[in-house]
């Protein structure tokens, strides 16, 4: 059976073994979002060995040269031995600048870096913890919009980041990882173009960053956006969302309740071939919308998602 090392740790693990799985199983600490190699969020390094990497496109040329691969998407077929990334080490330290409940179960993360931190609407972070939980958020703020790096977190269920993230202050420390690429992203070429965002949940939160891009660099297309909540009161951006309605003619706002989704989907028309989609939300969600969007005629070069997966 091929041996797995990292650092002074080595064991045996399966022939064709997933690699995330294979050192989360062994208690070592690689976050992951989607498993579907867009998030990015479980890359570790490989220093001698290459697994089976059933996905050799999802990351740059130069990355792959320097022995980044993303676990989710490797095999151990041989020995193998890699470098998983320490928050102590590598992270950039950061403070906490504002922890505020948006609504019953959706927290607002605002966090000041040690140094500023170029990034694009769309991509990710690792937030680690300084107990050293981790979890990967997608990013809500828009770059040269505040100091702040924002994030909302679900903390509807139990999990071991949900949990911290309740106590957070002002001031606490948080770790954060390699800013990590996302499907999600707004293009300027497309501001002619109707633009639709369809999030479940805190899905809203990268779309959120994207809306305020769009409309920051003039998108004069339709803008379409449909937040999914289990109830009305998650509608935790409602305010917000309805202001920037007002002020915006072409942007368009519709908040739906889990228990109108199917009737609401049933609905969905796509009346331009040039519509370009971006979905975001748990499996279900992003699944129900995409073959909804597809059935009504959008071309799939034309659908971008993220998937959250559920992991406290």
């Amino acid at each position: 059976m091929p041996e797995l090392r990292v650092g002074d740790r080595q064991w045996s693990v399966a022939p064709a073994a997933n690699l995330l799985d294979a050192l989360n199983d062994a208690g070592l600490s690689v976050p992951y979002s989607c498993r579907a190699g867009s998030c990015h969020a479980c890359m570790v390094r490989c220093v001698s060995g290459d697994p089976l990497d059933t996905a050799p496109d999802a990351l740059d040329a130069d990355k792959r040269a320097q022995g980044w691969r993303l676990s989710c998407q490797c095999r151990v077929t041989s020995d193998l031995t890699v470098e998983i990334f320490d928050p102590m080490r590598d992270g950039l330290p950061a403070t906490v600048v504002g922890a505020d409940w948006l609504s019953p179960s959706v927290l607002r993360l605002r966090l000041n870096p040690e140094r500023p931190l170029r990034y694009r609407v769309g991509q990710h972070l690792v937030l680690w913890t300084e107990s050293g939980v981790a979890r990967p958020y997608s990013l809500a703020s828009v770059p040269g919009d505040n100091p702040f790096l924002e994030f909302h977190i679900d903390c509807q269920r139990p999990g071991a980041f949900a949990d911290v993230a309740r106590t957070l202050k002002n001031d606490d420390p948080i770790r954060l990882g390699e800013l990590q690429g996302g499907a999600l992203r707004y293009d300027p070429d497309w501001q002619d173009r109707p633009l639709w965002l369809l999030a479940a949940g805190t899905g809203l939160a990268p779309l959120w960053g994207v809306l305020r891009e769009a409309l920051r660099q003039g998108h004069q297309g339709e803008i379409r956006l449909l937040h999914l909540a289990r109830e009305p009161q998650e509608h935790y951006l409602a305010g917000a969302l309805g202001g920037l309605a007002n002020q915006h003619s072409n942007l368009r706002v519709e908040l739906i309740e889990l228990s109108a989704f199917a009737a609401v989907l049933g609905t969905l028309r796509v009346t331009s071939r040039q519509t370009i989609a971006l979905v975001c939300g748990s499996p279900t969600s992003v699944e129900a919308f995409s073959k909804r969007l597809f059935i009504a005629g959008l071309p799939r070069s034309q659908l971008l998602a993220d998937v959250f997966v559920e992991k406290g």
